[in-house]
């Protein structure tokens, strides 16, 4: 019996390392700058990235093989840019990761407020967080977005002035304005002025502080941009400022209360004052500032109250970064296209030989 299962466990170890070297296998040579190969294990990894990215379970073996193309097309790039001398300091790619994860919050975060942000509302590590969103560690995703990087200021650099003069017509503004006219609708909005007063360790003096702002609202004794400075302090207690709430169950759980008592808010005039409302962590009161009624909007209006963008503008701004996302992938196809010349790359596995291997 020992012999049965010693001579499966032999059996199973050949079979993982016979796996794993044809995992190492090269699918195609780069070497336009220097010789680097791209390996099933690398496609893999990647297409996996792309699954758990799209959410989608599998790819088909064409599927693959565009990746498999896509990653070719980086290679060439970078090697392009590398002999161009072209290149992307860590130090730059740190400010571009910085920059995409404090979109993601709203605002600008340092990698270790990010961490402790991942960590506080899902318990995992940064390693994590990306290997379960993108397929790749902290470190892997860093690399990967300095390639990304390079292939673009490539391409940026062989195509920087095509680039730079599009732009659009007014009749192109007014013609997709038509063309969607009814989704440019104002619902009715409130602009209201939020004063928050955290609890912090002291409730009982949180909530002194909220009582004296109330009466001074209340009986204007100070201005709302007066408040907006002082709550702008370290040591002020509070915090004040502008909000904008449109008609909806959204702005009612924002301000803690039921839709009924959302609209009745929208009957109150400006000057009104809510009274104080205790949170779990905060004392809060608000004042209507001002009413914006419902509308359909005009090009020449504001995309929303007291923004100074115009329909026109938003609609320029929009149309803009379109064009100048289709003008980059036309411009990537033709860079990566004069890029694939046999001198530059060659495919190692074809045909149904390239097939087998991408049937996992």
């Amino acid at each position: 019996m020992k012999r049965v299962f010693g001579t499966a466990f032999l059996l199973m170890i050949f079979t993982a390392a016979v796996s794993a070297q044809s995992d190492l296998q090269p699918l195609v040579t780069v070497k336009l700058y220097k010789t680097e190969s791209i390996t099933l294990k690398q496609l893999k990894t990647r297409v996996a990235a792309y699954q758990k990215q799209t959410g989608m379970p599998s790819f088909s073996i064409e599927q693959k093989k565009e990746i498999l193309d896509a990653m070719i097309d980086e290679k060439l790039a970078i090697q392009a840019a590398q002999k161009a001398g072209l290149s992307i300091s860590d130090s730059q790619v740190d400010r571009y990761f910085l920059d995409s994860i404090s979109a993601q919050v709203g605002q600008q975060v340092s990698e270790q407020e990010f961490a402790a942000l991942v960590k506080s509302q899902s318990g995992m590590s940064l390693d994590e967080y990306f290997n379960t969103q993108i397929g790749m560690n902290l470190n892997e995703y860093k690399t990967f977005l300095k390639n990304q990087l390079i292939a673009q200021q490539y391409v940026m650099s062989l195509k920087q002035n095509s680039l730079q003069n599009m732009s659009v017509s007014d009749a192109e503004i007014r013609s997709f304005f038509e063309i969607n006219k009814s989704n440019f609708v104002q619902n009715d909005i409130l602009k209201l002025f939020l004063v928050v007063v955290p609890k912090a360790k002291d409730a009982v003096a949180a909530k002194k502080l909220a009582s004296s702002l109330h009466a001074d609202v209340k009986n204007k004794k100070t201005s709302y941009a007066q408040l907006k400075v002082k709550g702008k302090v370290d040591n002020s207690g509070f915090q004040a400022g502008d909000m904008y709430i449109s008609k909806g169950t959204l702005a009612a759980q924002q301000l803690g209360m039921d839709y009924d008592s959302l609209l009745k808010l929208f009957t109150q005039n400006a000057g009104f004052v809510s009274d104080i409302k205790e949170m779990p962590d905060d004392f809060q009161f608000y004042a209507v500032q001002e009413k914006y009624g419902a509308k359909i909007l005009a090009l020449d209006d504001e995309v929303q109250p007291d923004t100074a963008i115009t329909v026109y503008e938003y609609i320029k701004e929009q149309l803009g970064r379109q064009k100048q996302a289709a003008g980059f992938a036309q411009a990537v196809e033709e860079v990566t296209k004069s890029l694939r010349l046999p001198e530059n790359y060659q495919m190692l596995k074809s045909g149904d030989a390239l097939n087998k291997l991408l049937e996992w």
